[in-house]
């Protein structure tokens, strides 16, 4: 008997389960678990996916649906990880909960360096793992390293053709390939999903405003946030939209919307604020926004590459100096955005939907920056990276690396080329971290 258990914390993530298993992603099964998480930092206050508008059009893929959060409580999915001399109790423990016996187990997870997907993949030692990727995350890097014994495991990234032409970095150092779920059975799965909102306004053709809550990541504080959705607000009343839907992120408190409908006032525009939790994709399909804004959300790219929409970015440019470590893993989404996506203000390049670059100087882009944020695991791009900036670095490719880091690298576009040689001479490194361990006891 075998059992594969696909571990899901978002709804759009189970629809992108649900196309892949239409499209025969997936060997047949005897049974097939929907094992949800959830992830919201107070999971006792927040719906789950399987609460959410929707999810029973999607239910019937599935034998049966489990919780972790119940399987694990009181810990928290994202905060606990089985101690290594507690994994033979836990993997016992979880077979008896979800009735597995001594079935063969295969996984799905979504991002397998973080728990829970970690600590599943922990748990179950031996059995296969599919990695599932439903946004931009999966064109960047691995974001810390994973144990060979979990990484040699993986046998695929699965992931939607976002960006056609682009592939995943992600888990490239054990050599995982990329697999595509195809486009046409996504939006049909979405499509499915289109009157999960029945109470939806009725309105045609709006501009649509995404909002992501970057405030609780700590890149933007709440009043910068609040800024960003009226520079949106701003940009689409320049560009002559009389009528706007905001979709705020559903974690997002409620007075982020406050100085949004003041500027509207203002401005004399008809704004309606959704409070349906309810996918971006549905208002693709139920409003045909004439324009989607937005700052570095994952629904952008849905909304150019799989429904044909117009689409223009705002604040990506403050978020590339803004996130840190340089590691961060939003960079790569970020920087895709930036990269590819019209800036709101550009009326031209809004107008025609100018791209900023081909997909494949994006491509080199992109490596870069990924080795740029992890090269320790991926040293084998050191070599592509260092040709790359050293044929095309200027004041637009700048803006997506950091002096310091491309410093620390040895990487062009760090320091003067006549002091290259500086980051790697060992004698130079020495006596500066003796200057530097003597102004700290000076200053004691």
């Amino acid at each position: 008997m075998t059992t594969q258990i696909f571990q899901a914390s978002t709804l759009y993530g189970t629809a992108t389960l649900a196309a892949a298993l239409d499209s025969g992603c997936f060997r047949p099964a005897d049974r097939r678990i929907l094992l949800v998480c959830n992830n919201a930092a107070t999971p006792e206050t927040s719906p789950a996916l399987d609460e959410m508008p929707g999810f029973e059009r999607l239910r019937d893929r599935f034998d049966d649906v489990v919780s972790y959060n119940a399987a694990i409580f009181p810990f928290h999915p994202g905060g606990w990880a089985p101690r290594g001399d507690d994994l033979p109790l836990w993997e016992r423990y979880l077979r008896h909960e979800w009735r597995l016996g001594t079935d063969d187990v295969e996984l799905a997870v979504e991002s397998i360096q973080v728990s829970p997907s970690l600590a599943l993949a922990q748990i179950f030692t031996g059995a296969p793992v599919t990695v599932y990727a439903d946004g931009l995350m999966s064109y960047g890097p691995t974001r810390n390293k994973i144990d060979p014994l979990v990484g040699t495991r993986v046998d695929r990234v699965l992931h939607l053709d976002l960006v056609p032409g682009l592939e995943p970095l992600l888990l490239t150092e054990f050599g995982v390939p990329g697999e595509i779920v195809p486009s046409p059975a996504f939006t049909k799965v979405l499509a499915t999903l289109a009157s999960s909102g029945e109470e939806l306004p009725e309105i045609e053709e709006p501009a649509l405003l995404l909002g992501q809550y970057l405030s609780a990541l700590d890149i933007l504080t709440a009043e910068e946030e609040e800024d960003l959705h009226v520079r949106m607000l701003r940009g689409v009343a320049g560009l002559g939209h009389t009528r706007v839907v905001f979709k705020p992120h559903p974690s997002a408190p409620a007075r982020f919307t406050r100085s949004l409908e003041t500027e509207a006032e203002r401005l004399e525009v008809e704004l309606t604020v959704l409070d349906t939790p309810v996918l971006a994709e549905v208002l693709y399909q139920r409003m045909r926004p004439a324009l989607v804004v937005g700052c570095f959300s994952t629904a952008l790219l849905t909304a150019s590459a799989l429904y044909g929409l117009p689409v223009a970015r705002v604040g990506t440019e403050l978020l590339l100096e803004r996130l840190t470590p340089y590691e961060n893993s939003n960079r790569v989404p970020v920087t895709v955005v930036d990269a590819l996506l019209p800036e709101l203000t550009d009326r031209t390049a809004v107008a025609g939907q100018r791209r900023g670059m081909d997909v494949e100087t994006l491509g080199a882009l992109v490596r870069a920056v990924g080795f740029a944020m992890q090269p320790k695991i991926l040293p084998g791009l050191r070599a592509e990276t260092e040709s790359w900036l050293g044929r095309n670095l200027n004041e637009r490719i700048l803006r997506y690396f950091k002096r310091k880091r491309l410093t620390a690298l040895a990487l062009p576009g760090g320091v003067p080329a006549q002091l290259a040689f500086i980051p790697r001479n060992a004698t130079v490194r020495r006596v500066a971290r003796k200057a530097r361990s003597l102004r700290r006891s000076v200053r004691r």
